[in-house]
């Protein structure tokens, strides 16, 4: 039996565009292709949220899949497996269908809905309670849907014991961190030794505002890998299941490390500029590694030609850092623009002279810095319908190391959940792997400075970052209290400090633009805090 494994990336409420893709998948794969399967929730795009709280959105993805259907007829010798939601009397489920020969054949309903994390799924669908096999192509296919085998003892693989499937497939939306991939090998290999049948997995692949799939599907039987599509790419693959399955090859599986950050970050921010609508991006460059990452990133993901710099110095910025960002868009290539911000800052300054009379220089003049700069792009935003992404990086979100309407200003914070250790990381990875010093070595080594005052530095402010972003580490993913983060050795005084400094920090992050999903726990869906809370993390 051949089967084709579409590794395919929809967008979210494009229902014909993603049917069409669909059809046009089908319509490209060999005449001897008996099986197609494409990701979980393909038709509307995952995750949909509260669009599937919304009858109209239901019934247009109902006649989308009885478009399908029809198309269905002229290939009656193709099975068709995708994912969509289905209504049926007053519920709503996660399913799999079994399209053929102008019929729906099977409708798998999801039993696992995952209501963690970043997933939801209680909040609309119901769960199925079948066992589903069905004969397609002349063998005995067991449909699952992600969730479903990531629980062996509790999902519908539990209650297997006597059904003998040749296969089982696993169609899934199993977004992307640091690391994900060797998590769902464990869970694939014993989904597959449980069933005690070759289990072929279909991830999604592409982005959807901050998350990631990553691709990357397999097929396993038993405890060997028999191959795995290249992760965050779209791809079709013609197997012939019998020939792979008698195959003793084992894949390699790539390293989770800094590579498949980059990959992910490229394609995240690509998918959110081109499902948008958005032509050029732009991103205000400091000379610091953090806009010199952003930038370099964002060449890498759509060209040269649709990125714009923009340098905004004034008095506190060195002949440095200035020469660094000209170096840095020579390098890349990018368009840049120069505003002298001196007299604006003058202007606020004189406009505030009276009410601030003779108060010292303290954050409020910084942060009147930072707002100029972000009112700047802000505008050539709407003159030119240029998205802005945002620089900052998850360091300085937790500690809130960052100025409302100011260098948060933007539709996109790339950055967002990437600690400040691993945008040195990626910097110097950015540059190997174009083989060519892109990013100026002198801004990969110098301190990180805001330069809104003479002479500045974050850790004025802060703790230097690798202790900060053990803290951040172990507070915001590990979930670990306060005297567990003491426990490791790091000193009290910085736990203390960056601990208040997350707690007073969430009316800013709720307010920060979405970025794209790295770590295990990510603001955003991940973090949900009231910004209205007196509860202190430290305590005695």
């Amino acid at each position: 039996m051949k089967i084709a494994v579409a590794q395919a990336n929809p967008t979210v409420g494009a229902l014909s565009a993603n049917r069409e893709k669909a059809v046009s998948v089908c319509d490209s794969l060999s005449p001897d292709v008996s099986l197609v399967v494409f990701p979980e929730m393909f038709l509307t795009g995952y995750p949909p949220e509260d669009l599937l709280l919304r009858s109209d959105f239901i019934d247009a993805t109902a006649k989308e899949v009885e478009n399908l259907v029809r198309y269905s007829r002229g290939r009656s010798d193709l099975a068709i497996l995708i994912g969509a939601p289905v209504r049926q009397g007053k519920n709503l489920y996660n399913a799999c269908l079994w399209i053929q020969a102008g019929k729906i054949q099977g409708r798998y309903f999801k039993h696992l809905l995952p209501n963690y994390g970043v997933f939801d799924e209680r909040r609309y669908f119901s769960p199925g309670q079948s066992l589903e096999v069905w004969e397609v192509g002349g063998i005995k296919v067991l449909p699952t849907i992600c969730e479903d085998i990531w629980d062996v003892r509790n999902g519908p693989l539990s209650r297997i014991d006597g059904v003998r499937p040749d296969l089982v497939v696993n169609i899934s939306a199993s977004p992307f961190h640091k690391g994900k991939l060797r998590e769902r090998l464990k869970v694939i290999t014993k989904a597959s030794q449980k069933a005690k049948a070759p289990l072929l997995y279909v991830n999604l692949v592409g982005g959807q505002d901050e998350l990631v799939f990553d691709g990357g599907s397999l097929l396993v039987s038993g405890s060997e890998e028999k191959f795995m599509l290249p992760r965050f790419r779209e791809v079709v693959e013609e197997v012939d299941l019998e020939r792979v399955l008698k195959g003793r090859r084992r894949i390699d599986l790539p390293k989770a490390g800094i590579e498949e950050v980059y990959e992910a970050l490229v394609l995240g921010v690509r998918d959110y500029v081109e499902k948008n609508g958005f032509k050029k991006t732009l991103v205000g460059l400091s000379g610091g590694i953090d806009s010199s990452l952003t930038c370099a990133l964002l060449v890498d993901a759509l060209g040269r030609d649709r990125v714009v710099g923009v340098s905004m110095p004034s008095r506190f910025n060195s002949r440095q850092t200035i020469r660094d960002v000209k170096r840095l868009v020579k390098n890349l290539g990018v368009e840049c623009h120069w505003i002298e911000i001196e007299v604006i800052f003058q202007a606020f300054l004189e406009a505030l002279r009276s009410v601030f009379k003779d108060l010292p220089f303290d954050t409020a003049e910084e942060n009147i810095q930072a707002r100029i700069r972000g009112t700047l792009l802000m505008a050539l935003s709407n003159k030119f319908g240029w998205l802005v992404i945002t620089t900052g990086n998850k360091s300085e979100m937790s500690v809130g190391y960052a100025t409302l309407y100011g260098d948060m200003a933007g539709g996109f914070a790339l950055l967002k959940d990437v600690p400040k250790t691993m945008v040195w990381q990626l910097a110097r990875y950015f540059n190997r792997r174009h083989e060519r010093t892109v990013i100026p070595e002198s801004i990969i080594r110098r301190p990180p400075t805001a330069e809104l005052r003479f002479n500045q530095r974050d850790e004025d402010s802060l703790v230097p970052y690798p202790v900060l972003d053990k803290i951040v580490d172990a507070y915001v993913e590990k979930r670990m209290s306060y005297r567990e983060i003491v426990d490791m050795g790091i000193p009290e005084s910085a736990v203390k400090k960056i601990l208040r400094m997350i707690w007073r920090s969430e009316y800013k992050r709720r307010q920060a633009p979405p970025g794209v999903k790295i770590t295990p726990l990510a603001f955003g869906k991940d973090w949900r805090m009231p910004i209205t809370n007196q509860f202190s993390p430290v305590r005695e």
